[in-house]
């Protein structure tokens, strides 16, 4: 077995490609020259496939995966979980924004008893909406989830081969990397690095992107979206149920002849509002449930070198 993995999932990263590894490699001979750095092509729209290819056969450390289709970053890391073979795996973004000087230091402090070493980013180098998205997002998902969410830990981080056998059990259709090593649980603490501007480009989550894969974690992770819609139910229905004993009192001492029109057109349409809401929320998790059961592999395989 080797002693060190590093997996990282690639997309739009060209001109990138080629600092990334020496640095990497870099880094990694500080700890030992048995090594392997496992790049996963998420079948990137420019040349980075091209770029991995020439690569990977001057540096036979470098081993190549690319998918068959854009299956997207999380499943980018589970291909590269599923193939890396170090006692000790580093997971971490393409862009450079992760720095692999990091590396040795999560490294040694594994090296203190611990089987995950999370980084945290202490000062963001992110753009302002994705650092307020991503703030109350984790606010949220730390309560639907019930565990603490930390919004400045991302994917960057060194694993144990156990934790990671551990993750590859977990062959659910929707796939999320902190969420899954959070549940896991195992030896865990974070350290402090330093987090760098994007090397070149920009990243290619947008709006739409961060709100469909968020409510895709939430869906997945957590059950507590149909309990809230449980209680508010019942508060409703106890709500009415007063107010219909009100009315009915009103009624039989004859302060009422005629049922208000406004009073019925509000019920109706906020019931009506809720009951489609509720039934919204319901088939989102029934068509999670759908996607499962087909059963279908997470990730599909193009093409492997030095593999």
């Amino acid at each position: 077995m080797l002693l060190l993995s590093v997996v990282s999932p690639v997309y739009r990263a060209e001109k990138i490609l080629p600092i990334l590894i020496q640095r990497i490699s870099d880094a990694a001979m500080l700890i030992t020259s048995d090594f392997e750095i496992i790049l996963v092509d998420d079948c990137s729209p420019d040349n980075s496939w091209q770029v991995i290819e020439m690569l990977a056969k001057e540096n036979k450390s470098v081993k190549a995966i690319k998918l068959s289709r854009n299956f997207g970053q999380h499943y980018a890391i589970t291909a590269g979980l599923d193939h890396a073979k170090g006692e000790w795996i580093v997971v971490m973004d393409c862009d450079l924004q992760d720095r692999p000087e990091e590396i040795p230091l999560l490294f040694n402090k594994a090296q203190e008893g611990f089987d995950i070493v999370l980084a945290r980013r202490s000062n963001r180098k992110d753009k302002l909406l994705k650092r307020l998205f991503s703030k109350y997002f984790y606010k949220l998902l730390s309560y639907l989830t019930g565990s603490k969410q930390d919004e400045s830990v991302a994917n960057f981080g060194i694993y144990h081969q156990r934790v990671n056998e551990a993750i590859k059990q977990m062959r659910e259709s929707i796939r999320y990397f902190p969420t899954m090593v959070q549940w896991v649980g195992f030896r865990m603490t974070k350290i402090e690095v330093q987090h760098d501007e994007r090397y070149e480009g920009k990243t290619s989550y947008n709006i739409q992107k961060l709100l469909r894969l968020a409510t895709d974690i939430i869906l997945a992770f957590s059950d507590k979206p149909l309990r809230i819609l449980v209680k508010a139910g019942l508060l409703l229905a106890s709500i009415f149920f007063f107010v219909a004993i009100v009315y009915l009192i009103r009624w039989f001492k004859g302060d009422i002849i005629v049922l208000g029109y406004t009073s019925l057109i509000i019920s109706v349409w906020l019931l009506s509002g809720i009951i489609i809401a509720t039934l919204g929320v319901v088939g989102l998790y029934i068509g999670k449930i759908f996607e499962g059961v087909k059963n279908r592999p997470i990730y599909l395989i193009e093409k492997k070198i030095n593999d």
